[in-house]
């Protein structure tokens, strides 16, 4: 996946310049983003402080490690089943 440009903490920056009362379009023209992309940001990001978006940050990272490892783990125990199925 393509990383990001901008950090957590630019992007919630970002958010709150627009909140604060600043046209979306002047945000978007000012930080070169597109309005598509600001407003995925406001909806992941929208009220969040800096601490928030770090704690959601470190818990995607460590579904995304689950997730892995649950796939590995299923993926050996089809294996397994599959040996043991076949007659010898």
């Amino acid at each position: 996946m393509k990383r990001s440009r901008f950090s957590d903490e630019q992007i919630i920056a970002i958010v709150k310049e627009q909140e604060a009362g600043a046209k979306t379009a002047d945000v978007c023209r000012t930080h070169g983003i597109s309005d598509a992309t600001f407003y995925k940001w406001k909806a992941k990001y929208g009220g969040l402080e800096i601490s928030e978006a770090r704690r959601l940050k470190a818990l995607e990272d460590e579904n995304a490690r689950l997730k892995r490892l649950l796939a590995d783990a299923m993926l050996d125990n089809a294996a397994l089943k599959e040996i043991a199925g076949k007659n010898w």
